[in-house]
């Protein structure tokens, strides 16, 4: 391919430097395995604080400083500022908004993100102030959690004839369409919270990827926008598959995209910039291809990524992997396993629905 896509493999073993589980109850709880090492990490050795300073301070977004401005260059100067600001805070109301004590806070070297209200924010710096003394697994999730950075995330689901009405029944369309609707919904009420809790005036958008498909007549498939109904900032974007032929107009299987996805993912990073006017924060893949182009996304982009595994063939297809011969002239499992391999050594972090998974 002559794209800008560049298969790497790194040979180092993989637990060399990096903490790795040993108990298997620590199945399905990577978050809280990785926060009590950081927060050893945190304790034992207290300049390692020094990078999540550096990260407040260079946190902004478009250009819009948060958290920290340059007022503040040192663990030392970032305690005093936050013992100043709780001084302050325990002087006023509880529901004080934050744009009465915004210049205030300014001065000390505080942007904001902190909270919309005195006791918010004093919540969230106690939560910090915590952490600088005696840092452990619960408080530095729980101020991870409060910091400002979700507000765009693009949502990949290329296979089927993805649309709000009309299609469940279609060919590879189902239970994927009603979980990714269901989640866009519950997503976007839980961003446009967060972001009013955190004090900010922001827009969220929220965009579901899928293939355009010029000929699905009796549907909305063939449209390049749809909003999602039950939102304000959620829409269906269709980006469709082409080659050196042009658009291709028709459905295909799921288990024959593999051709058109490099070019795909190339449109859809033009798109998304195009409709976001902005770097995504987080992309979402879905199932194999859509992890796939999650996986290229991300890696040009450099945002986060999160790839969701479910409905994996290989289990789906007994002995699959086995007999591949056997299977793979239809199916194309060799490609699609190689998909699942890149996407998950590529993630940053990875959401199943069982244990098994």
């Amino acid at each position: 391919s002559n794209s800008n896509f560049v298969l790497e493999l790194d040979f180092e073993p993989f637990n060399a430097s990096f903490p790795r589980p040993s108990m298997s109850k620590s199945i399905g709880n990577g978050v809280q395995f990785l926060n009590r090492h950081l927060s050893s990490k945190l304790f034992q050795d207290k300049e390692s604080l020094y990078p999540l300073l550096n990260f407040l301070k260079a946190h902004n977004y478009k250009g819009t400083t948060m958290m920290l401005n340059d007022r503040i260059q040192s663990l030392r100067g970032l305690q005093s500022s936050l013992r100043k600001a709780e001084e302050y805070l325990l002087s006023v109301p509880q529901d004080t908004p934050y744009s009465e004590f915004n210049h205030r806070f300014q001065e000390l070297g505080l942007e904001k993100g902190w909270g919309d209200t005195a006791k918010r924010v004093l919540d969230t710096l106690h939560l910090l102030l915590d952490l600088l003394e005696a840092p452990d697994p619960a408080n530095l999730e729980k101020f991870l959690g409060t910091i400002p950075m979700m507000f765009n995330v693009v949502i990949l689901s290329p296979h089927g004839y993805f649309a709000q009405s009309n299609v469940l029944g279609y060919p590879d369309t189902g239970g994927q369409v009603v979980y990714i609707l269901d989640q866009v919904r519950a997503l976007e009420n839980e961003m446009l919270l967060r972001i009013k809790q955190q004090g900010l005036d922001i827009t969220p958008k929220i965009l579901i990827v899928t293939r355009l498909l010029p000929d699905a007549a009796g549907t909305t498939c063939g449209q390049r926008l749809e909003k999602v109904i039950g939102t304000e900032h959620t829409d269906i974007i269709g980006v469709p598959f082409r080659n050196e032929n042009g658009i291709l107009r028709k459905w295909i299987s799921r288990f024959d995209v593999w051709p058109y996805l490099e070019t795909y993912s190339e449109d859809v990073s033009t798109e998304i910039m195009k409709e976001m006017q902005a770097k995504p924060d987080l992309i979402i893949g879905n199932y194999s291809d859509g992890n796939l182009v999650a996986t290229l996304l991300a890696h040009k982009l450099g945002v986060t990524h999160c790839t969701i595994a479910h409905a994996l063939e290989k289990t789906k297809y007994p002995n699959s992997d086995i007999y591949l011969d056997k299977f793979d002239s239809q199916y194309h499992f060799s490609c699609q396993f190689t998909a699942d391999l890149i996407a998950m050594n590529h993630t940053d972090f990875i959401i199943t629905s069982t244990f098994q998974e």
